[in-house]
């Protein structure tokens, strides 16, 4: 199964100095050393942890697979989808800009419990990578980090700020 994941409202200036690195070690090491221990102490309010359950959410938002451009506009740009700016296959991470930030904010607002989970229901159950994992209690948990998130998207658009999808894998 996936790993943890997490959603970080960024201004402008730091999503400038993140993209700056000419390598992916130094934007990793930026993003565990400044914005991570940064944002957890003294900021809780700009992340949002959604912990295994950004797989599961991926797959539920666009069309039951983990791919990076699957799906369509807003939905796909909530975990995977925006800017990838990491490439090594060690952790992922991918930004949205204030403009998708605010679409996503209103697109996730208006999704229920319903929308959600026939999505879910697009897994397939011989998916190697997640299939073993379907069940009323993988789909309940991905509802309920799902619904966590739903506030930072609307604080962030609210501000206009960029979002970063990260996981470590």
């Amino acid at each position: 199964m996936a790993c943890l994941g997490v959603l970080f409202s960024l201004d402008e200036q730091t999503v400038l100095k993140l993209k700056s690195f000419k390598s992916d070690d130094d934007r990793l090491e930026f993003l565990q050393q400044d914005i991570e221990s940064s944002f957890m102490e003294n900021e809780p309010e700009r992340f949002a942890e959604l912990d295994q359950a950004w797989d599961g959410l991926h797959r539920s938002l666009t069309d039951g697979k983990a791919e990076w451009d699957n799906g369509t506009f807003p939905l796909n740009h909530i975990i995977l989808g925006g800017q990838r700016i990491y490439h090594k296959d060690d952790y992922i991470m991918s930004l949205k800009t204030p403009k998708q930030v605010l679409e996503i904010a209103n697109a996730v607002e208006k999704l229920s419990k319903d929308d959600l989970k026939t999505g879910y229901h697009k897994i397939l159950p011989d998916d190697t990578d997640y299939g073993e994992f379907l069940s009323e209690e993988d789909f309940e948990y991905t509802w309920k980090w799902f619904k966590n998130s739903v506030e930072f998207w609307k604080k962030a658009a609210a501000e206009e700020r960029f979002v970063l999808f990260t996981a470590d894998q």
